[in-house]
């Protein structure tokens, strides 16, 4: 099984866990050619030839379960013998385990929650729609003050800066997550969608 990790700054692996974000990008790295194949501009390609391109370059595939990763001593709730799960992960990695503090380092098989990927796709960074930014956690709210008005504001999670578009939340989260000038450089990603199956 492979891992997947969301950013915990911005509050994204809770909002995975809370089944309020259902999509992510990941920056692809490919050729002109292969976007080109994968983002269909040659309807005429073959399925098959298309469905490999995407698979050989892809990370996660349609149908795969993924591990979400967490550290291991975030690892909450209990097993179906009602025995808390940091204490079976201590006893098979002990607590001075590098995973103990950082999720980079966790054994996906030790992880209490998957997700199972639905959709995969190829698009440029800049082509979100406003409906897949709110799927990336994007949260939708409002500002302003009764005595006024009430307006329709997005935030990124974890912070108080209202945006007027989700867009403009998703560039600054982007920013935040995948480095400065991302949203600028517009790169090629794949987008997943998933469920939470556990």
């Amino acid at each position: 099984m492979k891992k997947i990790m969301f950013n915990d700054k911005y509050g994204l692996t809770q909002a995975v866990l809370e089944g309020r974000k259902t999509q992510t990008r990941r920056i692809a790295r490919i050729s002109q050619h292969a976007f080109e194949l994968l983002s269909g501009l040659y309807p005429e390609a073959p399925k098959e030839l298309v469905q490999s391109v995407l698979k050989s370059n892809s990370r996660y595939n349609v149908g795969e379960v993924v591990a979400v990763a967490q550290s291991y001593r975030d690892c909450g709730g209990v097993n179906e013998e009602g025995v808390p799960m940091w204490e079976i992960i201590s006893s098979k990695v002990g607590g001075t385990n590098a995973g103990w503090s950082n999720k980079m380092y966790v054994k996906p098989e030790l992880m209490p929650h998957q997700i199972r990927i639905t959709n995969v796709r190829v698009e440029r960074l800049q082509d979100i729609s406003d409906e897949d930014c709110l799927k990336e956690g994007i949260i939708k709210g409002q500002c302003g003050s009764a005595d006024t008005h009430f307006m329709d504001a997005y935030y990124v999670p974890n912070d108080i800066q209202p945006y007027c578009t989700p867009q403009d939340a998703y560039e600054i989260l982007i920013d935040k997550v995948s480095g400065k000038g991302t949203w600028e450089n517009n790169p090629y990603v794949f987008v997943y969608d998933f469920e939470l199956v556990k």
